[in-house]
């Protein structure tokens, strides 16, 4: 056997407890032949000096919105602005320059303007006749101008709310131009479909970005459907990407609840799922279809998560009455999702308040205990808020969770405010999840929140806001190794894929990410910088920082004229 890569004189943090270290790494066909001494007396097509750098499984963000993130990278981006002048100003630039239908916006967050938002009459006046819809970070909500209002027949102070949303209104009943939850459909809907060509294309953007942060690996979370989707054929995008070379990461794929519809031939009456009976597990390496999305609740920062306590202002409760709601009826939820369970689909229900973390333990072990376990492992995506009694309720369930530590420095002061002291070290865990036997899957909800990985396990490891401040509970806090299991081994878990990634083990598939320097000893992860990432044994990113021509070299005799090199004193990202 010639093998096709060879990495050596590298510190591998492997992430298998059986060999833990080494410093050699083989690689034949995409997948991992062995370590160190298990490559004795094997040649290779080509031999890299890693000269010292450290390398890592490759990243797996669990839980983002690609999409989403790459349609962004081709909008206008207001998450610059600090202040409501600089995001008007940002708007009047592209009014002046962009003549599509649409004015689109990407990046805001009312954090980031002292908890206000636009004003419809501003945004009125910058776009005139020309229909405005700007995304708000959370996903959660959006900010929209009259004449968007108008096309989707929402204008009028008397246009009914829908079922699960809101479209917020001042005290003389007028839009504002925020649109909450299901909400945002109204507009959305003359938006939608994207074209798979454009889908594809934001693919593109979105997964180079992802390779240049060292991601190997994401799960899609919500495609189809809904106000998360972006195209009813959405998988169909993904498979065209991949097969012209535009897909540069691995891809674990969400239909969103609403894009299933009932099927016969399940043996179980209502059963819902794909044509052909397509369910959680579907696919290749490359690109498959991961569990069924569904949206329990809302968001923190909106105040529209499902909470069992009243949210706080000026951090005491404010009386109102406002603990948050359901998306839908609870039983009609329930009733869905077991519809969709007995078809074969895992769950990854959206859960971010206890009542919603509540409503989906309780659906998912029903379900479970009547059908059995499905291919992948059932899910709650966030888990933001969950109470000492359900964290052990979560592991005998053998439930996933998939808490965003990169919510702390953009959000942590914030959900501070809403939930107030005493509910506060139910925020967002981390170790107590890990100490329980909690599968918890690293992810970032992009472009919901900042996607770095690097800075994602250095979150988990010192919680810090934006303010200084450690956000919840500091014995939460996770270890470096922890932290970098959150976003190899244990992603894979809860992924349903520990067979194929996660580590670098023998027959597992060559996905790497090369560092500057090691996670496990850095003063600062953040700081290290990502020199290479590869899916397959094959380069997403960084392999032209290696010096040198791209040669052919031997593993055995004289190959310091055909090795090459990378050198992470001086290569920069």
């Amino acid at each position: 056997m010639k093998l096709d890569l060879l990495l050596r004189n590298a510190d591998i943090i492997t992430m298998d407890d059986r060999r833990p270290h080494a410093t050699s790494l083989g690689i034949w066909q995409g997948r991992i032949v062995g370590l160190d001494g298990d490559l004795d007396g094997l040649d290779a097509a080509k031999v890299l000096d890693l000269d010292g750098a450290t390398v890592t499984p490759g990243f797996i963000d669990a839980h983002c919105h690609t999409t989403w993130f790459g349609l962004g990278l081709g909008e206008v981006d207001v998450s610059g602005a600090r202040g409501l002048d600089q995001l008007y100003a940002l708007l009047e630039a592209d009014m002046a320059v962009s003549a599509s239908r649409w004015l689109m916006a990407t990046g805001f967050s009312q954090t980031l303007h002292g908890g206000a938002f636009p004003d419809i009459g501003v945004l009125d006046r910058i776009t005139g006749d020309r229909p405005l819809f700007i995304r708000h970070n959370s996903g959660h909500m959006a900010v929209v101008n009259t004449a968007a209002l108008r096309l989707a027949g929402a204008e009028s102070p008397s246009f009914p709310d829908p079922d699960g949303g809101m479209i917020v209104r001042d005290a003389d009943g007028r839009p504002t131009g925020l649109v909450q939850e299901t909400a945002q459909q109204l507009v959305q809907e003359l938006i939608l479909p994207y074209s798979l060509e454009a889908i594809e294309a934001a693919l593109d953007r979105a997964t180079r970005h992802y390779a240049s942060e060292g991601i190997t690996s994401f799960t899609e979370a919500g495609i189809g459907g809904g106000w998360i989707g972006h195209s009813p054929v959405e998988l169909a995008a993904y498979q065209r990407a991949a097969a012209n070379g535009r897909l540069h990461a691995r891809a674990q794929l969400m239909p969103v609840l609403d894009a299933l519809r009932p099927l016969e031939g399940y043996g179980t009456p209502g059963a819902v799922g794909l044509d052909l009976g397509m369910a959680s597990g579907f696919g290749n390496d490359f690109v498959s279809l991961g569990p069924a999305k569904v949206f329990l609740d809302g968001s923190l920062l909106g105040e529209t998560a499902a909470v069992s306590e009243d949210y706080c202002s000026h951090g005491h409760t404010d009386n109102s009455g406002n603990t948050g709601y359901f998306q839908a009826d609870p039983e009609s939820l329930r009733n869905r999702i077991e519809s969709a369970y007995a078809a074969g689909w895992s769950i990854a229900a959206h859960a971010i308040g206890d009542r919603a973390v509540d409503l989906a333990i309780s659906i998912i072990s029903h379900c479970a205990a009547k059908y059995g376990p499905r291919v992948l492992p059932n899910r709650i995506e966030h888990a933001s808020v969950t109470r000492p009694d359900q964290v052990q309720r979560l592991a005998d369930a053998g439930i996933a969770v998939t808490p965003q530590a990169s919510f702390f420095a953009e959000g942590g002061d914030g959900m501070t405010a809403s939930l107030g002291p005493e509910r506060l070290g139910w925020a967002y865990r981390a170790a107590s999840f890990v100490d329980a036997g909690v599968t918890l899957a690293g992810s970032s909800d992009r472009p919901v929140a900042d996607g770095n990985v690097l800075r994602g396990m250095q979150a988990f490891v010192d919680r810090r806001t934006s303010s200084g401040a450690v956000f919840g509970n500091p014995d939460e806090r996770l270890s470096p190794r922890q932290a970098l299991a959150a976003y190899t081994t244990e992603a894979a878990a809860a992924t349903g894929l520990s067979h194929l990634k996660g580590a670098l083990a023998p027959v597992k598939l060559a996905d790497f990410t090369v560092l500057s320097g090691s996670p496990l000893t850095a003063p600062d992860i953040a700081a290290l910088r990502v020199l290479a990432t590869a899916v397959g044994g094959a380069f997403t990113y960084g392999e032209g920082r290696f010096p040198g021509p791209d040669r052919v070299a031997e593993a055995a005799g004289n190959t310091s004229a055909g090795t090459t090199f990378i050198r992470p004193a001086t290569n920069r990202s």
